[in-house]
């Protein structure tokens, strides 16, 4: 069973920029695509960003590209989100998941297996 727990949310100003951990316990970590959504008050849960198993391959949403980086660390368990340009819109909870041996370009809020507990960003204007 894979626990993921979230850090490093909080409140910036807009144009600013945060990073977001998620450290996975159990399985094997290096097994897992890994990922990024988000939920915003009264939206649907929507994807951010992907990484393969070796973080060789990303995949970003349209709405974050060029402004979010994923990356990880095999070593640490760890996946990470850079957030940067932070805009009012991605004010959001976010949640790290994770899919074994996930493709990318794929991952959905039905196909996912493993949540974490979300950590909220928050963006003023």
């Amino acid at each position: 069973q894979v626990q993921l727990v979230e850090s490093g949310g909080g409140l910036v100003k807009a144009g600013g920029s945060l990073r977001l951990d998620c450290l996975a316990t159990g399985g094997t970590f290096s097994s897992y695509a890994m990922a990024w959504f988000r939920q915003a008050p009264g939206k649907e849960r929507e994807f951010v960003a992907a990484i393969s198993w070796s973080g060789a391959r990303t995949y970003l949403s349209n709405s974050v590209k060029g402004r979010f980086t994923i990356s990880r660390d095999n070593a640490k368990n760890t996946v990470y989100l850079h957030l940067a340009s932070l805009r009012p819109e991605d004010t959001a909870f976010y949640y790290c998941a994770a899919e074994p041996y996930g493709e990318i370009t794929t991952l959905t809020t039905s196909s996912v297996q493993y949540w974490g507990q979300g950590t909220q960003v928050t963006v003023s204007s």
